[in-house]
C-alpha cells in the first residue's frame, strides 16, 4: 500500500467544504483511465463560463463509504462518492468562495475546459473559519 498523507495534516487546518460527486464516464466526455487519491484536478461552479471566470484551484480529497479519508494511493477511486474539498489560495477563499460556497450549489471537476465530473455542496466545514485565519 502506498499511504496518503491526509491534507488536514498537511495543511494544518481543516478542509473547506464536503461534496457528494460522479465522476463523468469516458463515453460522456470523462477520463479514460481511473482516478485515484491524490488527483489534482480544478473546479469550476456551474453556470459560469470559463473563458471569463476562469477555474479555480480547489483539491478533492476522497472520502470512503464511511466518511473517512481514502489512505491507499493504490486503490482506484469510486464513480461516485463523498469527498473533502480544500481551496488552495486563501485570498481567493475571502474574495470569492466564501459568497459562492453554499449548501446544494453544484460544480464540476475540471481539468482545463474539459469536465471531468459533477459535484454537489453537502456540508461547509471550515470554510469560514479558514478565511478569517489563513493569510
Amino acid at each position: 500500500m502506498e499511504a496518503w498523507k491526509p491534507y488536514e495534516e498537511v495543511r494544518n487546518h481543516p478542509p473547506d467544504f464536503r461534496i457528494r460527486y460522479r465522476f463523468f464516464t469516458e463515453q460522456e466526455g470523462g477520463r479514460k483511465n481511473p482516478v485515484y487519491q491524490g488527483l489534482r484536478c480544478d473546479f469550476s461552479y456551474d453556470g459560469d463560463n470559463i473563458r471569463e471566470t476562469g477555474i479555480f484551484a480547489i483539491h478533492p480529497e476522497f472520502e470512503d463509504e464511511l466518511g473517512n479519508v481514502i489512505l491507499d494511493r493504490t486503490l482506484p477511486i469510486p464513480q461516485h462518492g463523498t469527498a473533502r474539498m480544500w481551496i488552495l489560495f486563501p485570498q481567493m477563499r475571502r474574495e470569492v468562495h466564501i459568497d459562492r460556497i453554499k449548501l446544494g450549489v453544484i460544480g464540476y471537476f475540471v481539468a482545463g475546459a474539459r469536465r471531468l465530473g459533477q459535484l454537489e455542496v453537502i456540508e461547509i466545514l471550515g470554510l469560514y473559519e479558514n478565511s478569517e485565519k489563513l493569510n
